[in-house]
């Protein structure tokens, strides 16, 4: 069976977790499983991803983008050097690079991905997160919702006992809560509430404005600001400082040679306790409580039937939010789990169990949306054709169909206009407008007024499909809502694929055929004559006294040797193949 990942795709961090020898891992490289979600364009014209784009991002913003998430499922382009890309594109480049990830881990091509999304993302939004994957070169066999994602990560240790828990999810960039029953192998989600403009970078962003407020009240600036270079490290500073908070209580921040707009330079010393943090979070801690009587609400339970709150997302290790929930809830939160870690553990249940390995619990998810169409109807006490009938309800297991039946406002009426909403407010104009399609060819001899079918769909990702039916004669048009590349077709999907593939070079495309899997005696080789080839054959004779350090090397120098072949780049060969060399040369003479 082919290969499956999972990936939490972040706002602000991002994690591959893969199935390797049956069991569930997260891949870390240089120390850490985690991927700084900031992808960018160094000085020297060069893709960078992860931890260096971050670093880049103070002092050159302009060629490094960051928190694209929020921007998922708009028609907004961002610029990157000199030229502009879609979201999609863009987090395709973090996508991409959690696959080269788990390929250099597993010594495999990759193809196919379990990606976790917000439970309270559209479906423009989920569309494009598959559409991202698709030009990452990830087929996304799943869209999964990452609080249930966290869910999975952690263990019912009540066997078939009913457990009732509430996965608190607050990220880099969004936030969602979702109330899930756990029984034996089944795993139910019965409510969910969210804010997609909720998260970290929110509380980050508070603190970076008092510390930016109290180094103006004491220096002041003739121009009034500081350069971009400099709120950009002060930016740095609030992050780093929120992150002490979390295990001190207090924080000192200092940044020396800070200058503004008129070349005067500066100099910031303050120190901020947790207590005046806490102060400045509070009303958007509060936003969660919200969600949270919400999605139980939907849920139809109490706080006395919550046995479990589990806390997920890097953002909930600020101590404050464990304090508010135990208040609230009466119980304290458990984080056995590294919160920044549990969706993408989640996600490699998920990508386990598809491939039919591991944890087999059966898994029911709801929407939490509710999604309608307009039709003629009282708003307000005027009669308009903004009056909105939901069809598909919020808190639906998934997959849902649901139809509801419409007439045409006379005999003969030879075509409607169908506008999909997603919402429940009864003005169809305040909910999320959706799409639109044009159902023609009705039948104009009808002596009466024309019955149609209005059927919609949710598929387990949670991407809407809407149906259009003349009962009468059987004429149906049906349209997937999608605000996305594929709407437009296939080729720009194909032509962002290649934009990508171009920026991250030859040196990702060489699995397709001349990638080495030590553990496949069937691998795919160069002509005989070829340098890979002869050094693949002293690899293969000694494959069985490596350890796992001297493997992942030689991938890694292989890799390097064949980027190295494809651009003539002599010097980087041989430094390469004499690395190779020292690491066979102590294995064959020990064998």
């Amino acid at each position: 069976m082919s290969l499956i990942i999972g990936i939490d795709l972040g706002t602000t961090n991002s994690e591959v977790a893969i199935i390797n020898n049956g069991k569930v891992e997260l891949v870390e490289e240089n120390g850490s499983a985690m991927l700084p979600s900031y992808v960018g364009i160094s000085q020297n014209g060069v893709l960078i991803v992860g931890e260096e784009a971050r670093n880049q991002y103070i002092l050159h913003p302009q060629n490094t983008i960051k928190s694209i998430k929020r921007k998922m499922g708009s028609e907004e382009t961002v610029s990157l050097g000199d030229k502009n890309y879609s979201p999609q594109e863009i987090s395709a480049m973090i996508l991409r690079e959690l696959k080269d990830r788990a390929e250099r881990k597993l010594g495999k091509r990759v193809e196919k991905a379990v990606i976790t999304v917000p439970a309270y993302f559209s479906d423009s939004q989920r569309q494009a997160t598959r559409d991202a994957g698709a030009i990452a070169g990830l087929e996304v066999v799943r869209i999964l919702n990452e609080p249930t994602a966290a869910c999975l990560a952690y263990e019912n240790k009540q066997g078939e006992q009913t457990k009732t828990v509430m996965a608190f999810d607050l990220g880099g960039g969004t936030f969602d809560v979702s109330i899930v029953r756990m029984t034996g192998e089944l795993v139910e989600v019965i409510g969910s509430h969210g804010d997609n403009q909720l998260g970290g970078d929110d509380i980050d962003e508070v603190l970076f404005n008092e510390i930016l407020k109290r180094f103006y009240e004491k220096h002041g600036s003739k121009n009034g600001a500081l350069t971009e270079v400099s709120l950009n490290r002060l930016q740095r500073a609030a992050e780093n400082a929120k992150i002490q908070l979390s295990q001190s209580a207090s924080s000192k921040i200092i940044e020396d040679n800070l200058n503004d707009a008129d070349d005067s330079t500066h100099q910031l010393q303050q120190e901020i306790s947790r207590d005046e943090f806490e102060k400045l979070t509070e009303s958007l801690l509060n936003r969660t409580l919200v969600s949270i009587h919400q999605a139980m609400a939907e849920a139809r339970v109490s706080i006395e039937d919550i046995d479990d709150v589990l806390l997920v997302g890097g953002s909930t290790r600020i101590p404050a939010i464990a304090d508010l929930l135990e208040s609230e809830l009466s119980k304290r939160p458990r984080c056995e789990v590294h919160p920044d870690y549990a969706v993408a553990y989640g996600a490699g249940v998920m990508a386990a169990r598809l491939m039919g390995e591991g944890d087999q619990r059966i898994l029911i998810d709801i929407t939490p949306f509710t999604f309608g169409t307009s039709t003629l109807g009282e708003v307000n006490g005027e009669y308009c054709p903004y009056y909105y009938v939901p069809i598909l309800h919020a808190g639906s297991p998934l997959p849902a169909s649901r139809g509801q039946v419409f007439y045409t406002m006379h005999p003969g009426q030879p075509q409607i206009h169908i506008n999909v909403f997603q919402g429940q407010e009864r003005d169809a104009r305040k909910n999320v407008y959706l799409g639109e399609f044009l159902v023609e060819g009705l039948d104009e001899d009808a002596e009466e007024n024309s019955s149609i079918l209005i059927n919609m769909n949710l598929d387990l990702d949670g991407i809407l499909t809407v149906t259009a039916i003349e009962k009468e004669t059987g004429l149906s048009k049906s349209v997937r809502l999608e605000n996305t590349l594929q709407k437009v077709g296939k080729q720009e999907l194909v032509a962002s694929q290649k934009k990508i593939a171009e920026l991250f070079g030859p040196s990702e495309d060489f699995l397709e055929e001349n990638h080495m899997n030590l553990d496949d005696e069937d691998s795919n080789q160069r002509p005989e004559d070829s340098m890979l080839t002869q050094i693949k054959t002293r690899i293969d004779k000694v494959k069985d006294e490596l350890d796992t350090v001297d493997r992942e090397d030689l991938e890694l120098h292989l890799k390097t040797i064949s980027i190295a072949l494809l651009e003539d780049d002599n010097n980087t060969l041989a430094k390469a193949t004499q690395e190779i060399d020292d690491i066979l040369f102590y294995v064959e003479s020990a064998t």
